[in-house]
């Protein structure tokens, strides 16, 4: 895999995903096609770790690794699943946009980190201003469309709070086996949400939602998450956050044209806000050292 073509490989994924989550829950209720999604992905990363003869470790460490990734996943997937039955998906990936300055303050509550960062406060408050705008209840919208964002909200708080545990564990295990100890993880943990609120099988099922659900299976819990940790030995961090200015607009856009969602006034007005945020957060400190 070349360099350009994983960071191609994840702009697209990461853009794409919102509007496949809409997709692969739109007939057959959004619990189904959470569950069948994670456990196909967990399917193919334990596949992949006997086929490449990788070590699956077991250690108090790893152990502990798996459980924070598994109920990250878990809470923070259900969140997001559930959010995006009432919101568009652009609307999902620009309330996500907030996922680094939210690490940046979750990062300073568990792991002591320095909060007299200019740069990162100024970007925190446009980001949170553009999440007011979008998130104030304008005409047409409903009371349930606010409670979407709340959800996704959380959801980006929750896997904020799971990144940072993890990186407070330490554990110094491969990508594919956190991914694959955490879905074991949160894979019951779906299966048995499904059962007790569904646990019924849809009677048919379309090609689109069928579709949806294998490539996000495949390409959002597998492909996507290996090919951000290939990207991330070979290029610079700030590269790789420059992503997280593209995937919101590309996602406005996917939705706005093969979804028919519509881009008011304030979703454009908090977006740039909330991208305006992110390169600041991403990039402010060069401004800041040389004022």
């Amino acid at each position: 895999m070349s360099v350009p073509a994983s960071l191609m490989g994840i702009v697209l994924i990461w853009s794409t995903t919102p509007l496949a989550i809409k997709w692969s829950s739109e007939e057959v209720g959004f619990l189904f096609g959470l569950s069948a999604r994670m456990l196909l992905g967990v399917v193919i990363c334990l596949a992949l770790l006997v086929l490449l003869r990788q070590p699956f470790k077991w250690h108090q460490q790893a152990r502990h690794t798996y459980l924070a990734s598994g109920l990250g996943l878990y809470f923070a997937m259900m969140s997001v699943y559930w959010g995006a039955q009432y919101i568009s998906s652009g609307l999902v990936a620009v309330v996500y946009g907030l996922l680094p300055m939210l690490t940046f303050f979750i990062s300073a509550l568990v792991l002591g980190e320095s909060l007299r960062q200019p740069e990162k406060l100024l970007a925190a408050l446009l980001g949170f201003a553009g999440l007011m705008v979008v998130f104030k209840p304008q005409d047409g919208m409903s009371v349930m469309a606010v409670a979407g964002v709340a959800a996704v909200f959380a959801s980006a708080a929750i896997h904020s709070l799971s990144m940072v545990w993890i990186k407070r564990i330490d554990a110094r295990i491969s990508a594919l086996s956190v991914t694959a100890g955490g879905l074991s993880v949160a894979v019951p943990l779906y299966l048995f949400t499904w059962w007790v609120f569904e646990g019924q099988l849809p009677e048919a099922i379309s090609e689109k939602t069928i579709s949806s659900i294998i490539y996000l299976g495949i390409m959002g819990s597998v492909v996507g998450f290996i090919a951000f940790y290939y990207a991330l030995r070979y290029v610079s961090a700030s590269a790789i956050a420059l992503l997280t200015l593209i995937t919101p607009v590309l996602a406005l856009g996917l939705g706005y044209w093969f979804n028919h969602e519509p881009l008011n006034a304030e979703i454009i007005t908090g977006a740039g806000f909330i991208l305006l945020g992110l390169g600041l957060h991403n990039w402010g400190g060069k401004m800041f050292r040389f004022s």
